[in-house]
């Protein structure tokens, strides 16, 4: 008995370190004296996230997300999200859709898309207060967010292949090399970015969207407070 209490008692902690492991917060999240920061906002509809940035700073690293960016129509920032290939570009009403939910939560390796959809404007000054977070960071770790958007990017002749628009839409969705399930879902995919900048997130937690939003939150304290 003491031998099995002992195993439970070491997989339950396991588990609790697991759910609260953070990763690193980077040194040089924040920008650095008088270094100009670039603005990032999260944004929440209450279950999905989108990280919206600027369109300048997207096209000037050059590379095949800035040439979907450059395919985009009129807008000066570009709301970027990640979702299943079929599930999320479909917006019949939802009762009919779950179903396709159901497929895209629990089979295993489905294709997925990256959406860039242009705003003009700040999306976050037309987002309710609840429903955005945001924070202004350094050009290296904007580079690092930007550069795993496009690490998942599948590219043909090294260019972003255009997998969906909706009629009347301004976004678009680009094929993605990553799967989409139960494990590895939307708001997953938006702590990943947020970490590749050097933002503290619970990846496990990271499956929900306040987790997410509460640390970009957080992140904007690491910086300083400098996100409006």
């Amino acid at each position: 008995m003491g031998g099995k209490a002992g195993l439970l008692g070491a997989l339950a902690g396991a588990a609790a370190a697991l759910l609260t492991w953070r990763t690193p917060v980077a040194a040089d999240l924040a920008p650095r004296g008088a270094e100009a920061g670039i603005a990032v906002r999260l944004l929440d509809n209450g279950f999905h996230t989108d990280v919206a940035l600027p369109r300048r700073a997207l096209e000037a690293r050059g590379g095949p997300l800035a040439q979907a960016v450059r395919s985009l129509g009129p807008g000066d920032w570009v709301r970027v999200g990640w979702g299943d290939a079929k599930f999320y570009v479909d917006q019949s009403p939802i009762r009919g859709r779950l179903p396709d939910g159901a497929r895209a939560f629990l089979r295993p390796g489905n294709p997925s898309v990256v959406m860039l959809d242009p705003e003009t404007g700040d999306p976050g000054r037309s987002a309710e207060p609840a429903r955005v977070a945001a924070l202004t960071v350094s050009p290296a770790a904007f580079s690092r967010m930007a550069g795993r958007i496009e690490a998942s990017l599948a590219l043909s002749d090294g260019a972003p292949r255009l997998a969906a628009a909706r009629p009347g839409d301004d976004a678009r969705f680009f094929a993605s090399r990553e799967t989409f399930s139960l494990v590895h879902l939307c708001n997953h995919w938006t702590a990943q970015v947020l970490a590749a900048g050097g933002v503290g997130v619970r990846p496990v937690r990271s499956a929900l969207s306040a987790e997410v939003m509460d640390a970009a939150r957080a992140a904007a304290l690491d910086t300083g407070g400098r996100g409006d």
